[in-house]
């Protein structure tokens, strides 16, 4: 046994749950404490603890549980009442960011494929982060939060898209059917899943729960579910945490009080695993020079900027302080635009400074999204009942 791994959990959960205590008591979201205790941890600041196997494999374990639990909260029927806003702001909200970075990159002297992956990496929204901060505060059924969790997933497939066109640029060929076919099985797969997985499970579950004698049957079978759904959406091309996300939707209006309660355990085991883990990625090399940090910095408010104005305005319909909401809950990068980066990375399409900026400004807006969502839904916030879904 790795006799260094028992002392980074302790470290790493010990240090979350500290700095989570703290920042609920400034008033601010816990989480960012949970990020920023990765931060402090890894590379950047005391080079205690590096991303290993078995963090990442806790990181996404982590996020898998917590958009399960977000998915019980919502109904499907909902979603789909938001369904043309949400196209449009997730259609928006992947341009803009694509174009301002692609843009940046090309004047400051960068590759087109290069300034590309900038772009790219600026894309996807990392609904995990906006979710942890809506559900804490009971905001999830909030008209915003429903425009939020339905265009991050419909950004999640338009990210793959982006992806695959442009690392088949780096690569020299970009496969246009095969990219399309992938594209339209992952719309196909999510939307029937969100669309007839309650009705399905209400049907399956009255038999699982006759047949099966096993204590907890139900919540091995929302267990088994949720990874089945999270390999078909990883097999498919999408994010696994989509599929994670759909086996929430489909148990939300069967589901009982123990298995909620038996999924917010695990959750609040994994869930500061995969913040810290987003800290865990920055590196001192972010400011090794004047070039990195001024790119990090510049990157930092384009994706704020783009993110706000891009997915905003088509929500404007929707008032603007909904719109303001909807523009700041998909601002957070994430554990999305580090993938993306290492992808550029492994490449040998994107150099040293830019990666390091790129991840300096995942992490910055990943930081900066949760006190401007508190700021946004001032007024709105709901003191949860003990029996509700509250993450700490």
């Amino acid at each position: 046994m790795n006799h260094l791994l028992p002392v980074e959990l302790l470290l790493i959960f010990g240090l979350s749950k500290l700095l989570s205590e703290l920042f609920e008591r400034l008033g601010q979201p816990g989480l960012v404490g949970e990020i920023l205790a990765g931060v402090t941890l890894g590379p950047a600041v005391l080079n205690w603890i590096h991303p290993n196997q078995v963090l990442e494999a806790l990181s996404e374990l982590g996020i898998l549980f917590l958009l399960f639990r977000v998915g019980l909260e919502v109904k499907a029927s909902e979603l789909f009442k938001v369904g043309r806003i949400a196209i449009l702001v997730a259609v928006a909200g992947v341009t803009l960011p694509l174009l301002a970075g692609w843009l940046l990159s090309t004047r400051l002297g960068m590759s087109n494929v290069e300034s590309l992956f900038v772009g790219a990496a600026m894309v996807a929204t990392s609904v995990g982060i906006t979710a942890q901060v809506l559900a804490a505060k009971g905001l999830l059924n909030e008209r915003a939060s429903k425009v939020i969790l339905a265009a991050a997933v419909i950004d999640d497939v338009l990210g793959l898209l982006v992806l695959a066109i442009v690392s088949g640029m780096a690569k020299g060929k970009v496969e246009l059917p095969s990219i399309a076919a992938t594209t339209l099985a992952a719309l196909v797969f999510t939307l029937l899943v969100a669309r007839f997985g309650s009705p399905a499970v209400k049907r399956v579950v009255p038999h699982i729960e006759r047949r099966l004698s096993a204590k907890e049957s139900q919540f091995h079978f929302a267990l088994l579910t949720v990874f089945s759904l999270s390999v078909l959406s990883d097999y498919i091309g999408v994010a696994a945490l989509v599929g994670s996300f759909l086996a929430g939707l489909a148990f939300s209006e069967s589901i009982d009080r123990r298995v909620r309660d038996l999924s917010h355990g695990v959750a609040e085991l994994l869930v500061p695993f995969f913040l810290a883990g987003i800290g865990l990625h920055l590196t001192s090399s972010v400011w090794k020079d004047r070039f990195t940090i001024e790119l990090a910095l510049a990157l930092t408010v384009i994706a704020m900027l783009t993110k706000l104005v891009g997915c905003g305005l088509p929500a404007l319909v929707l008032g603007t302080k909904d719109a303001i909401r909807v523009g700041i809950g998909m601002a957070p990068r994430g554990e999305v635009g580090m993938v993306v980066a290492q992808l550029g990375l492994s490449l040998g399409i994107v150099g040293g400074s830019v990666y390091a900026a790129v991840v300096f400004m995942a992490v910055s807006t990943t930081v900066l999204a949760p006190p401007l969502l508190k700021w946004a839904y001032a007024g709105c916030e709901k003191a949860a009942p003990e029996e509700e879904f509250a993450l700490g």
